[in-house]
């Protein structure tokens, strides 16, 4: 990761942002009323002031070229003073809550009601587990994550559960896509938000996520751009690291980018704008 001055300047350099930035809703950008009541709230903070603690040497479009960029934790990430985190430069934070059909995460509602409380827009995250069925899965986020017109979309995060000791198979990809289908329709239809699905290289791959439409899809890709590494897969969030050192949390977190300008942000985040 690079210094204040490089992520500063990397700022002015977002035009060359990705090429292709998710489509914002039908509005002039400066007469949008949601454009303004985000400004006037903070929603995009300023310029990122994050380290890491063993950085990637990029050789193609790298990470600071995005001007929008936010965290993801869940319990072990500990104690997170979010004042400090949005004065750092988060801009967002998806916060881990449930887990298959049967755990929550610890940290869960203090991360929830802190984030809020420092105005940082957030959303919540479940960790599937293909070992209950997907309506049982969806029922316990919903039983769990509260509904918020403020928040971000809910996110379904999807991927091979290979330190599992309890679940670790790996079903068929038809299986695997069919499951998902179930989960995020339940999930839309509870929240009014169609979900956001987190992936990784290895699981969009074996699954063929390619043919799931209807979705926007947050990648993990730490060591290339995900033009690279998920070829022709539109995205709007990119994981791009998870040894991310950001002030208020202690030790390793992941750090995510938006997919578009600081604008494209503030009417794609217009959901969360927080209560006054």
């Amino acid at each position: 990761m690079r210094g204040l001055s490089v992520l500063l300047a990397a700022v002015m350099l977002a035009a060359c942002g990705p090429s292709r930035p998710p489509s914002p809703p039908p509005a002039t950008m400066a007469t949008s009323p949601v454009i303004a009541a985000l400004s006037a709230s903070r929603a995009v903070a300023v310029a990122p002031r994050f380290d890491d603690s063993d950085p990637w040497e990029w050789s193609a479009v790298a990470p600071w070229h995005y001007p929008v960029h936010g965290v993801d934790v869940s319990k072990y990430q500990g104690d997170i003073d979010w004042t400090r985190v949005r004065a750092s430069g988060a801009s967002f934070a998806f916060i881990k809550a449930t887990e298959g059909g049967d755990h929550t995460d610890d940290r869960f509602f203090d991360n929830w009601r802190g984030a809020a409380a420092a105005g940082l827009p957030r959303g919540a995250y479940h960790y599937y587990y293909f070992c209950r069925p997907a309506a049982e899965q969806a029922r316990w986020f919903m039983d769990h994550v509260p509904r918020d017109a403020s928040a971000l979309p809910p996110v379904l995060d999807v991927e091979w559960n290979h330190l599992s000791r309890t679940c670790p198979l790996r079903p068929a990809a038809e299986r695997v896509r069919a499951e998902m289908t179930t989960y995020l329709g339940l999930v839309t239809r509870h929240y009014g938000k169609r979900p956001l699905i987190y992936t990784t290289v290895d699981f969009y791959r074996d699954n063929e996520l390619w043919r799931v439409k209807g979705y926007q899809f947050w990648l993990r890709s730490v060591a290339d751009h995900p033009s690279n590494t998920y070829p022709e897969q539109h995205w709007t969030f990119w994981q791009y690291t998870g040894t991310g050192m950001v002030p208020g949390i202690a030790g390793d977190t992941d750090i995510n980018v938006f997919s578009g300008t600081r604008d494209e942000w503030l009417l794609w985040a217009g959901v969360a704008l927080p209560p006054t």
